[in-house]
């Protein structure tokens, strides 16, 4: 025993001088542990590598303190530590209400986030135990420090050895990422292509997530996108199997597959039987000089473009009422709650397998998806961005080249996302609060306050398009500080639910009563079957505890697919409802709601895909996880299953990966590069 007790003492006494070189690393694997829980309920053996981050950034940190004088050294750990803490903690509150990390180029929008002060408030409150164990380390340095507690101070021939042990660290972890493949979530490719801050998060740790981050933001110019594959499309389904409990087609009147008539089938293939436009790729080609530019013109002069079909021009000539709206969910959908809502949902295309991801830098993401057609860029605000590019194929340039009266309405703030300048950039007219919208300043505001308000600027002017962002549906889901909530409170006070997942559905019916309001008044005015709905959520209803997305859903939903399952609206007064038990999602709103109203559009420059094309389905998500309709991948688990039946084939897997990649890859090219305008050469901006 006496020997054991020596050992100890002598190993603490070797310790000793150096117990703020360990203090720093356990401070690092400390915070990830907090953060890990609390965003993801455990660990697992992906902490790893948070731990190997730890072991040289603390050697890093120890020589920084080491070398600095006694009376500076105590303060400048103390601070570092201390703002260390804070890094971590407003990550876990700005997870722990928009469900994704936070994107160091969102900071620039800290200002509007706190027009939600009371949310934030709220949700510190509700995370007070992580956020006092996360102080607590700050708190025993400068305890330690108060104790003047002895630390080794570092002359030149010692930093210098801790340096090499910091190369030597650095380099050992280098090789333990390097080691782990080149799977679209592997820690080696989040590494050397930060392509989601949520997977570098969950792969790689906090703290490193946001220095690659912070790196991506700096040299995201530098970056170069090299065609060094041949373009990969999606493999079609030659068994025509189809996922569990659903056909993967399209069913008419919900009970046979159509066959286009004859004179239908003529009208089609006359003049092309494809949703492409006259684009000169060769001559693009043979005249470009930058290879990222010539990258782009052979990937998407390979793509192929999607056949036009029995719906080609099915709403042609029709008004456009195009609806994003704030948290909906297939949950808002009730016969007897929100009576228009479900009317249109169920007698109109009812997309049964339609997905509507959440992004990774902000909740406006969503709504880009669903105007756009594009992945949005990973570190940045796509929609912010792209105010400066030319978008042809948003629904305002493409209506407004058709004499339409285009006009675009917000609730809320005009600043906030940079919607002031995003949305007249796509062609419209744009109303919101601050500028030209005169409706009552709440919390949140009122979608029938603003349809009664807009509609007529339009409803006397056909053919016209309108566009909505709601707010209604935004969170926090109370009856006290939420006005729309309090406002519907006796529409759903007689519910089985909880009072959080009433409050929610109080919110949705407030988009129901706008709804209704512009369907009675189309209708008074005669307008109503000459009037086209498209109506999705901007994301899921993030605000709502998982408790209460179970409990309304009736079921434990799964956290990687279900979760993201919506409904997708495209319905007209007097259509025969359309079944359509095909995978989908909101990067595929725009080619379709094109080929509907007969628009000219290149498919191979989107995306996405026309739902109602025979293309072969694929679904994207932002953690690259996918659903086909042979198979779908979990980059969670980093598992695939197939659901045709099939065994497994790796080369299909192979190549979803790559037409995944593909797709985030050239989208943020097309934001960077402006790349419509180099094919359009449009003689005027938008």
């Amino acid at each position: 025993m006496d020997r054991i007790k020596s050992v100890i003492n002598k190993i603490l006494c070797f310790i000793s001088p150096y117990w703020l070189l360990l203090f720093y690393f356990l401070f690092l694997c400390f915070n990830e542990l907090i953060y890990k829980i609390q965003r993801l309920n455990g660990i697992n053996s992906d902490f790893l590598f948070p731990v190997l981050f730890s072991i040289p950034f603390s050697i890093l940190l120890f020589v920084i303190t080491g070398i600095l004088p006694k009376k500076v050294d105590k303060f400048v750990s103390i601070g570092l530590t201390s703002f260390f803490a804070l890094v971590y903690m407003v990550q876990l509150i700005y997870y722990q209400i928009f469900r994704v990390p936070l994107n160091i180029f969102s900071i620039v929008g800290a200002g509007d986030a706190m027009q939600f002060g009371d949310v934030v408030v709220s949700t510190l409150l509700k995370n007070i135990i992580p956020l006092i164990l996360l102080c607590i380390p700050p708190v025993t340095l400068s305890i330690l420090y108060i104790k003047k507690y002895p630390c080794q101070k570092l002359n030149l021939k010692s930093a210098g050895l801790f340096l090499t042990a910091f190369i030597i660290t650095y380099l050992i972890r280098l090789l333990c990422i390097n080691m782990t493949g080149d799977s679209p979530v592997s820690q080696r490719t989040l590494y050397y292509k930060m392509n989601s801050m949520e997977l570098a998060v969950d792969k790689l740790g906090l703290m490193p997530a946001v220095l690659l981050d912070i790196k991506q933001l700096i040299w995201e110019t530098d970056e170069e996108v090299y065609a060094d594959h041949d373009v990969v499309d999606i493999p079609a389904n030659g068994n025509d199997k189809n996922t569990p409990g659903h056909e993967n087609g399209i069913t008419h009147d919900v009970i046979n597959t159509p066959t286009p008539s004859p004179e239908r089938t003529a009208e089609i293939i006359s003049p092309t039987p494809f949703n492409l436009m006259n684009i000169d790729f060769e001559g693009l080609i043979s005249n470009e000089k930058n290879k990222n530019i010539l990258a782009m013109h052979n990937y998407f002069s390979a793509v192929q473009p999607t056949q036009q079909n029995e719906y080609t021009g099915m709403f042609k000539g029709c008004n456009l009422i195009f609806i994003t709206a704030e948290a909906f969910s297939s949950y808002a959908v009730d016969e007897n709650i929100t009576p228009t809502l479900y009317k249109m949902a169920n007698n109109g295309f009812v997309f049964t397998q339609f997905y509507n991801p959440i992004w990774g830098v902000s909740t406006s993401d969503g709504e880009y998806v669903a105007c756009t057609g594009l992945i949005p860029k990973n570190g940045v605000w796509s929609f912010s961005r792209s105010s400066k590019n030319y978008l042809p194929f948003a629904m305002g340039n493409q209506f407004k080249n058709l004499g339409y009266v285009t006009k675009a309405y917000h609730n809320h703030t005009a600043s906030y996302y940079d919607r002031k300048l995003s949305h007249p950039n796509m062609g419209y007219e744009f109303f919101a609060i601050g500028r030209g919208l005169k409706i009552k300043e709440t919390w949140p505001e009122s979608d029938l306050e603003m349809m009664e308000v807009t509609l007529p600027q339009y409803i006397d002017k056909q053919p016209f398009h309108a566009y909505y962002m709601t707010i209604s549906g935004h969170l926090q889901y109370n009856f006290g500080g939420n006005y729309i909530a309090r406002k519907n409170k006796d529409f759903v006070k007689d519910l089985t639910y909880s009072d959080t997942s009433k409050a929610y559905l109080a919110c949705q019916k407030e988009l129901d009563l706008a709804l209704e309001y512009l369907v009675e008044e189309l209708e008074k005015g005669g307008m109503l079957d000459k009037t086209v709905f498209v109506l999705s959520a901007d994301h899921y209803p993030y605000g709502l505890p998982k408790e209460s997305i179970d409990e309304l859903a009736g079921h434990k939903v799964e956290d990687n697919f279900e979760l993201y399952k919506s409904t997708l609206i495209i319905w007209k007064e007097g259509m025969k409802p359309v079944k359509v038990d095909k995978p989908c999602s909101s990067l595929d709103i725009i080619p379709t709601i094109s080929n509907l109203f007969g628009l000219e559009y290149d498919s191979r420059l989107l995306m996405g895909r026309d739902i109602l094309s025979d293309s072969p389905p694929l679904v994207i998500f932002y953690n690259k996880s996918w659903i086909t309709d042979r198979a779908f991948y979990n980059s969670k688990t980093n598992t695939v299953t197939f659901t045709d039946g099939s065994e497994y084939d790796e080369e299909y897997v192979k190549q979803i990966h790559q037409v995944v990649k593909d797709k985030f890859n050239y989208s943020a090219k097309i934001l960077d590069t402006d790349y419509y305008r180099i094919v359009f050469n449009p003689s005027s901006p938008n």
